[in-house]
């Protein structure tokens, strides 16, 4: 009976001393992993793609309003004064 028991307590500290083993590991590999600075990641490219995306939007709006408030009223008052050949 003492044989089995010490069987035991043997099995779950190899079993406990493993799983310490991986955390330790694991905890390793991703400060490892979150400390790299070289290469570029996905999440980098994602952030300069919406990046871009964003920008590129808010420059046609404003493009876009120029155009369509400033721009575009002025260009067609001039042309209709320019064929107006009434007066």
């Amino acid at each position: 009976m003492i044989y089995v028991i010490k069987k035991v307590k043997a099995a779950v500290s190899h079993k406990l001393t493993a799983a310490k083993d991986t955390a330790a590991r694991l905890a390793f590999r991703g400060r490892r992993i979150l400390s790299e600075s070289a290469g570029e990641g996905y999440i980098d490219t994602a952030i300069k793609i919406l990046l871009a995306v964003v920008i590129g939007a808010l420059l046609l709006a404003g493009l876009y309003a120029l155009f369509g408030e400033t721009v575009l009223p002025t260009l067609t008052q001039r042309i209709k004064e320019m064929f107006n050949y009434a007066g």
